[in-house]
């Protein structure tokens, strides 16, 4: 009785929450003593994957001498948040938007991740990181992929295989456009370098550490020809948020029918805080007045979907790899190529190539950053601010 409950197979999931300097030794030694004979083995490997070009590829092949690509899951979290894994669901479930989701529709794309916080014990990491390989090269880059690819049916393959296609298709950030900054000390925070974690040898190198970047790529396809995608991020802001923001070309105004221009459209999917997806678009002021007002076809889940539930970022990854779905996870090609696209314009404007101006702590970051979104085609609606349901 007792012998006919034991599985007969057992499947393993190793989680590697781990310095990546420590990676191959771990999956070396999970290798030679620790494999299942009768079932699946894979590795969820957590980021960084690399610090550069050079040592993703090297990591890539290192650990691809020892372990099939199937094997090995390689977890962005922002690809487990609920309104990340409905981008395509949104984009290609509905009728009336992919249409519009090309540059005779869109002006501009912007992509931002805003902390309220500083580094709080990490500028001893992060000095050698910097705000765009901790959550630029990685987190933003696959949002961005996931607004801009194709369907998987499109390019004959999957959805890491329309990622990948799009991630080729990506032409070379141009220094002149980026901006850096870090925060110095106010409203009663520090500033970066007043870190104590970052160590007394660095501390030349913090002083060139980019707490905010923003920066532009462009697609070189006939979707998106021509349409910035704005990526912004950046540390010690006035707010915390992360949030996908389409903004759409303006409509021929006749003033016959209205006697003021009417602002952009845009679409904005909001990962946090407070998931939502809405739609902002223009409508004539409620009463006697003939004025144009903006407003929002919204979806805020907590509203709409206050009663199911809606697992973590990691919980979701996790299941996934336990299951074997791949395509939560990144693939080597993909991640190779994210490299190639941000390790040259690292090597321009990093430790001092590029200027890092300083922003107050609990700013918007540097003005600049701002001041340049105009050149982008994109127009900021200061008269509009949607409201958490």
């Amino acid at each position: 009785g007792i012998g006919k409950e034991v599985p007969t197979e057992a499947n393993r999931v190793f989680y590697f929450a781990i310095p990546p300097f420590a990676f191959l030794a771990a999956a070396s030694s999970i290798k030679s003593t620790c494999l299942s004979t009768t079932g699946f083995n894979r590795l969820i490997i957590e980021k960084p994957f690399g610090h550069d070009l050079t040592s993703a590829k090297k990591l890539a092949t290192d650990l691809g001498a020892l372990y099939k690509e199937e094997n090995l899951l390689r977890m962005d979290h922002f690809l487990g948040y609920e309104i990340c894994q409905n981008i395509l669901s949104v984009r290609f479930g509905n009728a009336f938007l992919e249409p519009l989701m090309n540059r005779n529709h869109v002006a501009a794309v912007r992509v931002t991740l805003k902390e309220d916080f500083g580094t709080e014990g990490r500028g001893g990491y992060f000095t050698h990181y910097g705000i765009i390989r901790d959550v630029i090269q990685n987190h933003l880059l696959q949002m961005v992929t996931l607004v801009a690819m194709e369907k998987p049916c499109n390019v004959g393959g999957d959805i890491r295989d329309a990622k990948v296609a799009v991630l080729k298709a990506m032409l070379d950030a141009d220094p002149e456009e980026v901006i850096l900054g870090q925060f110095t000390a106010a409203n009663g925070k520090p500033g970066y370098l007043e870190d104590d974690s970052i160590a007394e040898k660095d501390r030349e190198k913090a002083k060139y550490c980019a707490t905010f970047a923003q920066l532009v790529l462009r697609i070189n396809n006939d979707r998106w020809w021509g349409v910035p995608f704005i990526i912004r991020a950046g540390k010690g802001l006035e707010e915390s948020k992360c949030e996908v923001r389409i903004q759409f070309k303006e409509s021929h105004t006749d003033p016959r029918l209205f006697k003021e221009e009417c602002p952009r459209n845009e679409l904005v999917m909001k990962v946090s805080p407070h998931e939502a997806i809405y739609f902002k678009f223009n409508m004539k002021q409620p009463g006697l007045s003939q004025g144009v007002t903006t407003t929002e076809l919204d979806l805020s889940y907590n509203h709409r979907y206050e009663e199911i539930y809606r697992p973590l970022a990691y919980t979701r990854l996790i299941l996934s790899g336990v299951r074997g779905e791949q395509e939560s996870f990144v693939r080597d090609d993909e991640l190779i190529r994210a490299w190639e696209i941000f390790s040259p314009l690292l090597d321009k404007i990093e430790n001092g190539k590029k200027e890092v101006l300083k922003y107050p702590f609990g700013s918007r970051g540097p003005a600049a950053a701002d001041e340049i979104l105009a050149k982008f085609n994109f127009v900021w609606n200061k008269s509009y601010a949607w409201k958490a349901r």
